[in-house]
């Protein structure tokens, strides 16, 4: 299940004490952005996250379903009313509601899974006077819902509302499919690039004491703390939807691009490499990269779509020799 490896000295290591499971590592980032290529690599890649049970293939139908049975028309999203919004808040909500709390119920209330796949050994804080209502639950589904949902909700809004009136320009199944359907492989993509120069710039000291602080309240990750963001940091995570006033896409693709960073921000939170079947994991879920930021804090700013963190020495592969690489690294940053 993973290939954590004893200390040489047989005494337990220090990724060892810090976690209770680490997946395979070294973690690779995407190979495409690897040399020489290495195309079987390439197609493993996809496969995984787009031709199997898949968080990427599970948003996609979910977008066309949205979209056909749950959205507003473009005719309908010309004028700006408060019905049609309040139709993709609450479906927002609901979409929030069910996945974010469906998994806090299923992993840390319920325990379903007990500790099997679980990357921290400690449960989340019941308590705590830095925490929104002096509870890390609570402060997370507040933020994830009044903050989170909020932003979701109005780029899904502006993006909409520009498309019907030619501001933002559109493509449509009839005369671009394969544009559609590039622009849904792309999209993670796009949304790794993006968030790693923002999520970098949120770390620079004024920012982060302003603003980034208030995610980072979470050194121990659930579901709710994926969209738990200050306001302004909320703002920039949802803004790399802005490219498709550039960019020509179909409204399946920003809603595609919507539940990716809102629905994802939840799964890639829980605290669980994966949903076990019959001790099999049959979906993944839990970031293992992403939760060592959280533990960490000066590592792994993006996502292993695209590999700025490997290009600026800020990589934590999950290996004993990363982790030293890494505290060395931490210690120049801070001056010792």
């Amino acid at each position: 299940m993973t290939n954590i490896a004893p200390a040489n000295d047989g005494a337990e290591s220090e990724m060892q004490r810090n976690w209770h499971y680490r997946p395979d590592v070294p973690i690779e980032s995407s190979p495409f952005f690897s040399w020489p290529p290495r195309p079987m690599n390439m197609l493993r890649w996809v496969t995984a996250r787009w031709f199997a049970i898949a968080e990427n293939s599970i948003l996609t139908l979910l977008a066309i379903v949205c979209w056909r049975w749950a959205s507003p028309t473009l005719e309908e999203t010309r004028l700006l009313q408060i019905g049609w919004v309040a139709e993709i808040w609450l479906r927002n909500m609901a979409l929030m509601i069910a996945v974010a709390g469906g998994l806090h119920l299923y992993f840390h209330v319920w325990r379903k899974q007990r500790q099997k796949l679980k990357f921290d050994p400690r449960e989340m804080l019941p308590r705590g006077k830095k925490f929104t209502f002096n509870s890390q639950l609570w402060d997370n589904v507040f933020w994830t819902l009044a903050s989170g949902v909020t932003f979701w909700t109005a780029y899904e809004v502006l993006m909409l509302w520009a498309m019907a009136n030619g501001y933002a320009p559109t493509i449509s199944w009839q005369h671009h499919p394969l544009l559609i359907i590039a622009l849904l492989f792309l999209t993670p993509v796009w949304i790794s690039f993006h968030f790693y120069w923002i999520h970098r710039w949120l770390h620079w000291p004024p920012l982060y004491r302003f603003a980034h602080s208030l995610h980072h309240r979470n050194t121990n990750v659930g579901p709710w703390s994926g969209l738990s963001m200050h306001p302004l940091e909320t703002a920039l995570f949802f803004s790399s939807v802005l490219v498709h006033f550039l960019v020509a896409a179909h409204p399946v693709n920003i809603l595609f691009h919507m539940f990716h960073q809102g629905i994802t921000a939840a799964t890639s939170h829980t605290g669980f490499e994966g949903l076990l079947v019959r001790d099999k994991n049959r979906l993944s879920l839990g970031n293992f990269h992403h939760q060592m930021h959280h533990r960490y804090f000066e590592c792994n700013y993006g996502n292993l779509e695209v590999p700025w963190d490997k290009a600026f020495g800020s990589f934590h592969d999950g290996t004993e020799e990363s982790h030293a690489r890494f505290k060395e690294r931490r210690r120049r940053l801070m001056g010792g």
